[in-house]
């Protein structure tokens, strides 16, 4: 069955996908966090609970969030995670449980927003691994520069915390990376390139102009194990690149919608077998929702994609694009108890 609507299930659909973002990170945190389990007959290692102390000292905790952090055993403090055997520390996870992206109360937002300053004693956490921050405002400072010192990271959640330095590329065993944010511009993103293990990038509203699409493929084509890439509402412009040999095909996830493209659909994405969610198109066998929508993508809409049986969720809107929905739905026989919603 093919529905076809309008804004209001558009509305709905953008409802939806805000939860799902919400839920996934909360997801992300979870997992991560049972697999190391909190160690509370662990003692923390005396120098990794100095060098929290004074981490400690730079944040003003002017609501008492951080009260636990007095005792003398760091494992047990809020936000902190140990080894189980060594109890060094290997995660700080001090989020903002109220982002104003998806709660309705700015006050709670506030009551929980940590500011001051990040100070470099996060550097002598040998074993950190896993560190977010996102959705506080720390007075708007830059991510400092340091932050490219912590190379055992694998895990970093910077979202809406603050700018970007390119020294994040020195980061060769990151794993995840999210620094969505609404306002902030990159001058290059060669820093990319370095991040070699990375296996998901979330830059959702940072202002990429001056990134041409040459530079974004090529950056990108470094990371091998490369799963879903965020890059919605970055300004990009211009053609799109093909690589003379593609080296991201484990690719899954890709979201470029609501930038200014105004190529065709280009060539390397036909190659990618794996897609599952994507801003643009290819042999998507596994392709679920597909929003091209709020670009300058021209040509005609190929036919092939009414092939893709498990595509829920079509949205072609705000393109120049030609071509009518019987024209390329051709193949939709082939798939049985199908319900699509076109957009």
């Amino acid at each position: 069955m093919i529905i076809c609507t309008v804004s209001l299930l558009f509305c709905s659909v953008l409802s939806c996908l805000v939860d799902k973002l919400s839920e996934r990170a909360t997801k992300d945190r979870i997992s991560y966090h049972k697999s190391i389990r909190r160690a509370l007959a662990i003692e923390c290692l005396a120098s990794d609970h100095e060098a929290l102390v004074d981490f400690k000292n730079g944040l003003e905790d002017s609501h008492n969030h951080l009260s636990s952090w007095r005792n003398t055993n760091c494992c047990q403090w809020r936000g902190i995670y140990c080894d189980n055997i060594t109890g060094a520390v290997v995660s700080i996870d001090l989020h903002n449980p109220h982002p104003v992206l998806f709660d309705s109360s700015p006050r709670k937002y506030e009551m929980w927003n940590q500011s001051g300053e990040l100070r470099p004693s996060l550097m002598k956490l040998k074993s950190l691994r896993h560190l977010d921050l996102s959705f506080n405002t720390f007075n708007g400072i830059p991510i400092p520069e340091f932050f490219g010192s912590l190379v055992n990271l694998q895990y970093l959640n910077l979202s809406t915390a603050g700018l970007i330095p390119p020294h994040l590329g020195n980061l060769s065993h990151l794993q995840y990376l999210d620094l969505k944010t609404v306002g902030l511009h990159v001058e290059n993103f060669q820093w990319v390139v370095g991040l070699v293990s990375l296996k998901y990038l979330a830059m959702n509203g940072v202002d990429l102009s001056s990134v041409a699409g040459t530079d974004l493929v090529s950056a990108v084509n470094h990371l091998p194990f490369l799963i879903e890439l965020h890059l919605s509402s970055c300004h990009l412009f211009g053609q799109i690149s093909s690589p003379s040999s593609l080296n991201f095909t484990s690719l899954a996830f890709l979201n470029l919608s609501s930038n200014a493209f105004f190529s065709k659909i280009p060539n390397w994405l036909v190659n990618i077998s794996t897609l599952e969610h994507s801003g643009f198109y290819g042999n998507l066998t596994s392709l679920t929702y597909l929003d091209l929508s709020n670009n300058t993508i021209e040509g005609v809409i190929p036919s092939s994609i009414g092939a893709i049986c498990n595509l829920k969720v079509l949205i072609l809107s705000r393109n120049n694009m030609t071509g009518t929905f019987p024209e390329f739905l051709q193949g939709i026989e082939n798939c049985p108890s199908r319900n699509l919603f076109l957009i």
